[in-house]
């Protein structure tokens, strides 16, 4: 072969190759980098509530925005926490780093993050984590889904620089409409709870078969004390304010404990069903065997069951599946219920926080009752009425769950639109 003939067939094949490796360097660098945000959440894990803000919030997020790559900074990872994310989010990377601190996962998070996303709670629960990275990244965030009591000058500051800010209840977001905050959207988001998926359904059985509770042949309450003694549940000393809020509760404690065996009563005699006494926070295991089944009369003990050990969200919410309704004075297990098409009447407590006003928002106010103001005959009414028409009151929590749906969708249409 002669050297002029070698030079051609090196420059055809260093041309083909060319032609073949530029496009193809051209597509990689013709696809963006995957978008990437930042979770906060997981305020405690004494509260199944509280767990289900996380699991909920990111079982939308993947289901509407499949697309965007998310990171979750969870306050607590303990009582199997982080088991469960394992088991249903095992690709989602995990960040532990306490508050007010940075650690190198912390850093990657705050520098290859576009948005981060305030998880529903009580208030603005991580205000000082939203600063901090507001300030160390000038990147934007949103709040999702929370009450409100008392707005500051720093916090109002805060939402107002925010992307969006969406109250979890009608009532919280009257009130902070009032404040003249510049957030560019301000709206409606129910609790980030109504989207949990998570269950254990060998456990649950197991536990309503040790306990003789059949599917749809009981119903689930739930009890509470005005303020939860979280001084108590930690073992510290209370402040000044806490001891003022136990004295509350000690005060309210017969009043209620009469007012929920009357509503456990009238059931049991009207239907013959059985009734389960379970916790949504820790404390109110041993509170429901003292306010509650430790002071039935012997005629209607056997009716019904004290749940004698505090459990997770996943299987309580495979027992709820199975209950025929749910009735409590904590909303966060009727909404893990109602996502799951079942009944749930709420009776709000005066020392509760405004999130209750959620049943009226979604269409279920006719099963949402005063504990001060409601007599326990006419909530008794109302789950005797559902119960006979049982067909329409689970028609009606499926209409009401639909329009849960619709606002998770819109707001995170809003929320696809900011990350970059």
């Amino acid at each position: 072969m002669t050297q002029h003939r070698r030079t051609f067939l090196k420059h055809t094949a260093t041309a083909a190759a060319a032609a073949w490796v530029l496009p193809l360097m051209d597509s990689f660098a013709a696809s963006p980098a995957k978008r990437k945000i930042l979770v906060r959440s997981g305020w405690q894990s004494v509260n199944i509530g509280d767990i289900g803000h996380t699991f909920g919030l990111l079982k939308i997020l993947k289901e509407r925005l499949p697309e965007v790559e998310i990171v979750l900074w969870n306050k607590s990872y303990d009582r199997g926490v982080e088991e469960l994310l394992i088991q249903y989010f095992p690709e989602i990377p995990r960040i532990k780093c306490p508050p007010d601190q940075m650690n190198a996962d912390l850093q990657k998070a705050f520098d290859e993050c576009s948005f981060m996303i305030h998880s529903s709670g009580p208030f603005v629960t991580a205000q000082k984590d939203l600063k901090a990275w507001s300030d160390k990244t000038k990147k934007p965030y949103g709040i999702y889904g929370v009450s409100l009591d008392e707005v500051g000058a720093d916090l109002l500051s805060l939402i107002n620089k925010a992307s969006f800010f969406y109250c979890r209840d009608t009532e919280s977001l009257k009130y902070f409409k009032t404040l003249g905050s510049t957030c560019p959207v301000i709206g409606f988001a129910p609790d980030s709870t109504f989207g949990i998926r998570v269950y254990n359904e060998a456990k649950a059985q197991t536990y309503l078969d040790s306990v003789g509770l059949k599917k749809g042949e009981f119903i689930c309450l739930i009890p509470r004390m005005r303020y939860t003694p979280y001084f108590q549940m930690v073992g510290r000393e209370p402040s000044e304010e806490e001891k003022e809020k136990y004295a509350i509760s000690m005060a309210y404690k017969k009043r209620d404990s009469v007012k929920t065996i009357a509503i456990i009563e009238n059931w049991v005699k009207a239907t013959g069903l059985k009734v389960l006494v379970c916790p949504e926070v820790t404390y109110q295991v041993e509170f429901g065997k003292e306010t509650v089944y430790d002071l039935l009369s012997p005629e209607l003990k056997p009716s019904v069951v004290w749940r004698d050990s505090f459990w997770g969200p996943d299987e309580a919410t495979s027992v709820y599946k199975q209950c025929r309704m749910i009735v409590g004075i904590e909303p966060h297990s009727l909404i893990m219920a109602v996502a799951h098409g079942i009944p749930a009447i709420h009776v709000k407590q005066a020392t509760d926080t405004r999130k209750g006003q959620m049943w009226r928002d979604i269409g279920l106010g006719d099963w949402y009752f005063l504990m001060d103001e409601t007599p326990a005959s006419q909530i008794s009414h109302e789950m005797l009425n559902i119960h006979k028409n049982y067909a329409a009151a689970v028609a009606k929590t499926n209409a009401a769950m639909k329009s849960v749906v619709t606002i998770q969708a819109d707001t995170m249409k809003v929320l696809g639109k900011l990350i970059k």
